[in-house]
C-alpha cells in the first residue's frame, strides 16, 4: 500500500473506527470526521490523498460532501460507501464525481484495493501534473509562447479560450491560470460537456429547484454555482446545443443564471475558462454555433500546439512521465534508455501529450527490464497499433477491417492484462467507460476479471 493519508467520514461510530483501523493496518495515516462538516473542516486545515465517505448522514450528507470536494479539492478522490438499497444513489454520486463506491457490508481486500488503486491515483497526480511555478510543461518555443501567454492573461479577468487538438494539454492549462490568477483560493470547476447528453447538460452546469422534473426531490447547485469566486471551466464547449447556449452567453454577459425549474436569477461571480478542438467558426457559419457566444469566448484565444510541433519536448516529456510512472507501479528505478527516447521521438503521437503518457506508463507496467530499450518500446508500440492487428482480409470493406483490427486489438489487451480490464484499458491508452463500450460492441463482455473492480466511469 502507497503511504498516503485517508479521510473516512460516518456518523456511526461503529462504521467509523473499524474502517479506520483497517486502513491503519495497512500503514494508511487516517483521519476520522462524523459528518461531513467536520470532514471539510479536516479538508480545508490538513493534507488529504483520499476520501471515503458515507452517502447517509444527518446535516451535511455524503452527497453534498461530495460536491464540496469536487469544487474545492477536485484532486482528491471521494469514495462513497452505501448499503445495498442505495446503489442506484451512490451510482449517480460517481456521475457526479465520485471515484467510486463500496457496499456495506465491507470485503476488507475490496475496500483495501479500492483504496490503494485510489492512493496511487492521487500520488501520480502530483508527481506528473505541473504545478504553478512549473505550467504545462516543455522547453520548446511554441511551448514557451504558450506559457507567456498564459501567464499574461492569468491576473486578469478576461474569457479565455484554449483551442487545439485532444491531448494537447488544455485542462492543465486552464489550471495553471487559475492557480496564477487572484481566484488561486476559489474553486476550480470543471465540466466535459461533450461527455454528458444534452438532457443532463443544462441541470449539471446550472442545476435545478425541487420539482423541477420527476425525481428532483431538493434542490441541487450546478457546476455554475459550485464554481463561484473560482473558475469554470467548460471543456468541448463546441459540443454544447444551442439552447444552453442562450443560457451561457446570459451566464457570461449578466454574471447570473436560473437553476431548472424557475426561482429568481442567481448572481454569481466566476471566469469562464472554454476549450475545444473544433473550428468554432465554420460551426458558426453553418448555424451550429451562435455567433454572439463565439465572440464573448473568443476574447484571450490561446492555441496549444500538437505534440509534433514541439520540438525536444518528447524527450523531455518521456522522461518526465517515466519518474512519476516508474513510482507509481512500484518501479523506483525505471528510466528510458538513449534508445527508446530516440525511437519515442521519432514517432507523431496523433494523441499528443495524453498519448504519449499513456504509452509510457504501458511500459512502466510491461517492460521486462528497468531500463527501457528502443526494442522494448518498437514491441509495444507494433502491440498497441490497431493496423498490425487487424487480419488480411481483401475483400473487406474499410468499415469491416477497422472492426476486425479492433476486436483484435481488445482480445489482445485482455489476454495481456490477464483480464484485468483496468488495466487493459490502460494498455489501450482509453477509459475503462470506453474500454466496456467497446467490449459489449464485440460481444467481448463474458471475459472475467480476476480482481473485482469497480464499473466504469460514468
Amino acid at each position: 500500500m502507497p503511504n498516503g493519508t485517508v479521510l473516512v467520514v460516518d456518523d456511526d461510530v461503529a462504521v467509523r473506527m473499524p474502517l479506520a483501523a483497517q486502513l491503519a493496518q495497512a500503514q494508511v495515516e487516517t483521519y476520522e470526521a462524523g459528518n461531513g462538516a467536520e470532514a471539510l473542516e479536516i479538508l480545508a486545515t490538513r493534507p488529504v490523498d483520499v476520501v471515503i465517505t458515507d452517502l447517509r448522514m444527518p446535516g451535511t450528507d455524503g452527497m453534498q460532501l461530495l460536491q464540496q470536494v469536487v469544487a474545492r479539492w477536485p484532486d482528491v478522490p471521494v469514495i462513497m460507501i452505501t448499503a445495498h438499497g442505495t446503489v442506484p444513489l451512490a451510482v449517480e454520486a460517481m456521475r457526479l464525481g465520485a471515484a467510486d463506491f463500496v457496499l456495506k457490508p465491507f470485503d476488507r481486500d475490496e475496500l483495501l484495493y479500492t483504496v490503494r488503486k485510489e492512493l496511487k491515483k492521487a500520488e501520480r497526480a502530483v508527481t506528473a501534473t505541473p504545478t504553478a511555478e512549473g505550467g504545462p510543461w516543455g522547453e520548446s518555443p511554441a511551448m514557451t509562447e504558450v506559457r507567456h501567454m498564459l501567464s499574461r492573461v492569468a491576473p486578469q479577468t478576461a474569457t479565455v479560450l484554449l483551442r487545439g487538438e485532444n491531448g494537447t494539454g488544455k485542462e492543465v492549462a486552464a489550471r495553471w491560470v487559475h492557480e496564477l490568477s487572484p481566484r488561486k483560493a476559489g474553486p476550480f470547476v470543471a465540466i466535459h460537456c461533450a461527455a454528458l447528453p444534452d438532457t443532463l447538460l443544462e441541470s449539471e452546469l446550472f442545476g435545478y429547484e425541487k420539482g423541477a422534473f420527476t425525481g428532483a426531490n431538493g434542490r441541487k447547485a450546478g457546476r455554475v454555482e459550485l464554481a463561484d469566486k473560482g473558475t469554470l471551466f467548460l471543456d468541448e464547449i463546441g459540443d454544447v446545443p444551442m439552447l444552453t447556449q442562450v443560457k451561457l452567453l446570459r451566464l457570461i454577459q449578466e454574471r447570473e443564471f436560473e437553476r431548472l425549474g424557475g426561482g429568481p436569477p442567481v448572481k454569481i461571480d466566476v471566469r469562464i475558462i472554454a476549450a475545444t478542438h473544433r473550428p468554432l467558426e465554420d460551426m458558426v457559419r453553418e448555424n451550429k454555433f451562435r455567433e454572439d457566444l463565439y465572440f464573448r469566448l473568443n476574447v484571450v484565444p490561446i492555441v496549444m500546439p500538437p505534440l509534433r510541433d514541439r520540438g525536444g519536448d518528447v524527450a523531455a516529456l518521456a522522461q518526465r512521465f517515466a519518474t512519476a510512472m516508474g513510482k507509481a507501479n512500484s518501479r523506483p528505478g525505471f528510466r528510458l534508455g538513449a534508445s527508446a527516447l530516440a525511437t519515442l521521438t521519432a514517432q507523431r503521437w496523433p494523441g499528443n501529450v495524453r498519448e504519449l503518457q499513456n504509452f509510457v506508463e504501458r511500459l512502466a507496467v510491461l517492460a521486462p527490464n528497468d531500463e527501457v530499450s528502443g526494442e522494448d518500446v518498437e514491441r509495444e508500440l507494433a502491440r498497441g497499433s490497431l493496423s498490425t492487428a487487424a487480419p488480411e482480409v481483401a475483400t473487406s470493406d474499410l468499415g469491416t477491417r477497422r472492426a476486425l483490427a479492433e476486436k483484435d486489438a481488445l482480445i489482445e489487451a485482455l489476454k495481456r492484462s490477464n483480464n484485468n480490464r483496468t488495466l487493459a484499458a490502460r494498455i489501450l491508452g482509453i477509459s475503462r467507460r470506453t474500454l466496456y463500450n467497446k467490449l459489449a460492441d464485440h460481444d467481448l463482455m463474458t471475459e472475467k476479471t480476476d480482481k473485482p473492480e469497480p464499473p466504469p466511469e460514468a
